[in-house]
């Protein structure tokens, strides 16, 4: 079997840093300003540093330059390609046949990634792509396995695959909406999506004969988030997707915490890793169970294994975990008072988990000491008020910089 490569989001250059600590091949991060996620676009300098750190450590780095430009962006889309090409990124990741074509042009020595933007749903497509420059297809995530295996038999060996394995599902169509353009002037094709399909909604309905008259249509505690979907999660499917012989499983998420692609990385890298050594007994219950650790919505498989599966509307309307929380990111070790960056409220006697890197067993302790990071006193608990709070805390193990810790609640 091809061992797949696992690819990650990086809506920064620290989030590079965590999400090849614990255990991604690569990354994908946006342009500065011509990406699909705007909030998470990496700067010059940071994506500038961001491939650098990468090849120094043998790891790969996709750059996003995925949105659908109009006229007058233009030039700032040549800019950007002119600097990628520079840059030597090991891929760009396009989806207008306007933009790819100024990439040929500007950016002929990095390699063209087809979006899943683009809606590449057969084998008729992906080899459409290939005759026009592109080394990588990203599948749309409305495919099932059997078309997924039609696609990967039936195109070129020298065009790779990639898919995506979880992360939030888009109501539009391989993220091709215009629903938070027409209700909050916000483009989702221009990066800028406002999310409108999470909002609630309230729906009335209006008598014929008496204009005026709304009547709300009566809800449940599950009926008010209508276009919401469930995040999608193929880890119990990993042992059939590497069988499929696809070569990158991608995981979704440029906004997301330093603490969720440490959690969803980590597991994803060790499933892919005892899948490929012992194939036969590859238990994803373990898996899941750290998983659910996470701050999420609820999980679907979305289309993976039944196209007529309508698992996937997700009613609660919101990201939580009632367990677990971010609790921190270690600044620096000492046998005695590691200093650690504050993300969640922590207080004597909490109960902390560290993520290890490469292992999916995390090690839990209780919190017996905290100290002031700038005075040294001793504290019973410390609050994540201002961004960079930290504390001194002594940590039961030997731990490195960035491994991150969650709290349980």
């Amino acid at each position: 079997m091809k061992k797949p490569e696992l690819l990650a989001p990086a809506g920064s250059f620290d989030k590079a840093k965590i999400a090849f600590l614990y255990g991604a091949d690569a990354v994908y991060v946006g342009t500065s300003s011509l990406s699909l996620r705007s909030r998470a676009a990496v700067q010059d300098e940071d994506l500038a540093n961001t491939i650098k750190y990468a090849h120094s450590i043998g790891k790969k780095v996709y750059v996003a330059l995925n949105i659908y430009a109009w006229d007058n962006m233009y030039d700032e889309v040549r800019k950007q390609a002119k600097m990628l090409e520079e840059l030597r990124p090991d891929g760009i990741i396009a989806s207008d046949g306007g933009v790819i074509d100024i990439l040929k042009e500007e950016a002929p020595h990095v390699d063209i990634h087809i979006s899943t933007q683009a809606n590449v749903v057969s084998a008729h497509t992906a080899n459409f792509w290939y005759k026009n420059g592109a080394k990588r297809v990203i599948l749309a995530r409305e495919l099932d396995k059997n078309q997924i295996k039609e696609i990967v038999e039936t195109t070129p060996k020298d065009l790779e695959v990639e898919m995506f394995v979880h992360g939030a599902l888009c109501f539009g169509y391989s993220g091709r909406c215009f629903l938070s353009d027409f209700l909050s002037s916000r483009s989702a094709n221009l990066g800028d999506c406002a999310q409108s399909c999470r909002w609630a909604y309230n729906v009335y309905v209006e008598e014929a004969n008496n204009p005026g008259n709304l009547m709300p249509v009566e809800h449940d505690e599950k009926g008010t988030y209508i276009f919401s979907s469930k995040d999608l999660c193929l880890i119990k499917e990993i042992p059939e997707i590497i069988e499929l012989g696809v070569d990158s499983l991608k995981i979704e998420g440029r906004l997301k915490t330093e603490y969720y692609l440490a959690s969803v990385i980590n597991v994803y890298r060790n499933a892919i890793d005892d899948c490929m050594n012992n194939p036969q007994n590859y238990d994803a219950s373990k898996y899941m169970s750290e998983l659910e650790k996470v701050k999420t919505r609820s999980l679907t498989t979305f289309y993976f294994n039944d196209r007529n599966n309508k698992d996937f509307q997700e009613y609660e309307g919101k990201q939580y975990n009632p367990d677990y929380e971010f609790g921190g990111k270690i600044i620096s070790y000492d046998k005695e008072k590691s200093l650690l960056e504050v993300k969640n409220r922590l207080k004597i006697g909490d109960i902390l988990e560290v993520l290890i890197p490469g292992k999916l067993e995390s090690y839990s302790f209780s919190i017996d000491k905290l100290w002031d990071s700038e005075t040294d006193e001793e504290i019973s608990q410390v609050n994540p008020g201002k961004a960079g709070q930290t504390v001194k805390i002594h940590i039961p193990i030997k731990v490195e910089k960035d491994w991150i810790l969650r709290r349980k609640k």
